[in-house]
């Protein structure tokens, strides 16, 4: 199966536009367009990463801070974890692109199971 993502609110809506003008077969669902659709609008960074886990999606974030421990402690407990891709913000957006669009084509979801991978990924 291939990677389906999800990406956080601070993902920049023209990185996503960018990802599918690239590879119009990408699966990646923006959490501020479903936030009302799955009451994630307030939810804390453990409640979004266990949404992801229950629908098999990879988040994408730019979030350093806390989303790489809550990844690693769901690993720890045994929970489904997906993966993760933070994403520094000083990367150019083509580059982030490119990253993202290579993963989902040329990789399998399971690759990045239990993993947190940081951008760039070569």
């Amino acid at each position: 199966m291939k990677p389906r993502f999800l990406a956080d609110e601070n993902i920049d809506r023209d990185l996503l536009l960018g990802l599918i003008r690239v590879n119009a077969e990408i699966d990646v669902i923006r959490v501020v367009i479903r936030v009302q659709d799955v009451g994630l609008r307030t939810e804390d960074d453990r409640t979004i990463l266990e949404w992801a886990a229950n629908e098999g999606r990879i988040l994408l974030t730019h979030d350093t801070a806390t989303v790489p421990d809550f990844a690693h402690e769901r690993v720890r407990q045994g929970l489904s974890m997906p993966g993760v891709f933070i994403i520094s913000t000083a990367l150019p957006m083509g580059r982030v692109i490119d990253d993202i669009a290579l993963a989902a084509g040329a990789s399998h979801a399971g690759e990045w199971r239990n993993r947190v991978n940081y951008l760039p990924l070569l």
